[in-house]
């Protein structure tokens, strides 16, 4: 099950997503927002990232106007791993090589059609499993368990 959310720069861009999600018969959950009316992407990214980090979910794609402050958001909870990704290309790397467990979108910066192939790209995607690749995110969480703390 994948868990997407936007703030009210990324609302447009998600309810297309969410349309072809359906067409897919993928399962989602919709975290919000439910309006073009403001709303902070930090609060949407971090309901999106615990909600993935938990293990209820699979994955997830968040969207704000640029990507940049949702990814930012997700990325301060623990194991999750948000790629802010503007091509197919990035969105492959994310899976095969760092395991990306959230895919980040910027609304007003792609197009809905390049937004669709790079969603497609990432939900399609396995992580290669590769050691080198496993070696480098179990770097990441020895950071995490250094610098972050359980609430």
């Amino acid at each position: 099950m994948l868990a997407i959310g936007s703030d009210h720069g990324g609302f447009e861009l998600k309810n297309i997503i969410i349309n072809y999600l359906e067409s897919e018969k993928i399962c989602y959950k919709d975290f919000g927002t439910c309006s073009l009316a403001a709303v902070d992407y930090s609060d949407i990214g971090l309901d999106v990232a615990k909600a993935v980090a938990s293990g209820e979910f699979q994955a997830g794609i968040v969207i704000c106007g640029t990507g940049i402050g949702i990814s930012i958001a997700a990325n301060k909870v623990p194991g999750i791993r948000a790629a802010l990704c503007t091509n197919s290309f990035m969105a492959r790397m994310a899976k095969e090589h760092n395991n990306a467990n959230i895919l980040a979108l910027g609304g007003r910066v792609i197009g809905s059609e390049l937004a669709l192939e790079i969603v497609k790209t990432f939900i399609h995607t396995p992580f290669s499993g590769e050691s080198r690749h496993q070696a480098r995110i179990d770097k990441i969480k020895k950071v995490e368990e250094t610098y972050f703390t359980k609430e």
